[in-house]
């Protein structure tokens, strides 16, 4: 079935329309985009990367992902607390990443107050799941959206006004909207793609816990 918000590809797939253009983008969107996670040290790498994405494009990220992995530990917050001034002039010195001392420092500064998170919550998991809004008021087919996708939710600014409230810098509304889609909180997947059953499906077993 077509659907104005979709896109078929060659390969005779529905999928949303965003990531009609690129390979990589389809790849993200058929195996990660909207399937929930609960992983820590993976949602602590989405948040870091929404923050680098500001005004940058997804797609950059998405192919730089692997050099911001191995610059950051694997994102395991637990490291990163640790990382000082050298670290981060070693940071700025790295091509393979976002080269933006803000952001940077940002995610150091992100690390440890993922770290007072873990020990209030006892999992990052645990905190961000909290957060996962009422079917009805977010996802693509239930609510009455004028755009098939909103950039910010009434949810997404909650979220991102408690941790700036707790510390965490680079985390506005809009970026707390993606990284709840990202992250499998919400189904955005538009109606007609074929990959929202699929999500539907695994959020509908999904357990969050880390």
């Amino acid at each position: 079935m077509n659907h104005k918000h979709t896109h078929i590809a060659e390969d005779g797939i529905a999928r949303c329309w965003w990531c009609k253009d690129h390979l990589d983008y389809r790849k993200y969107h058929d195996e990660e985009w909207g399937r929930p996670v609960s992983n820590d040290f993976q949602l602590f790498e989405k948040i870091c990367l929404e923050g680098f994405q500001s005004g940058l494009s997804w797609l950059t990220i998405l192919r730089k992902r692997e050099n911001f992995r191995e610059a950051f530990a694997g994102f395991d917050f637990r490291k990163i607390a640790g990382y000082d001034d050298k670290d981060v002039v070693k940071l700025l010195q790295n091509s393979g990443i976002i080269r933006h001392r803000g952001k940077i420092e940002a995610t150091i500064n992100n690390a440890r107050c993922a770290l007072e998170l873990v020990e209030e919550f006892g999992s990052l998991a645990a905190y961000i799941w909290q957060w996962e809004p009422a079917s009805s008021e977010l996802q693509f087919g239930e609510a009455k959206y004028s755009h098939p996708i909103p950039s910010i939710t009434k949810t997404s600014q909650l979220l991102s006004r408690d941790l700036k409230n707790r510390g965490w810098k680079f985390f506005g509304p809009t970026t707390a909207y993606a990284f709840m889609q990202a992250m499998g909180l919400v189904n955005d997947h538009v109606e007609g793609c074929e990959i929202r059953k699929i999500v539907k499906t695994i959020r509908s077993k999904f357990v969050p816990t880390n």
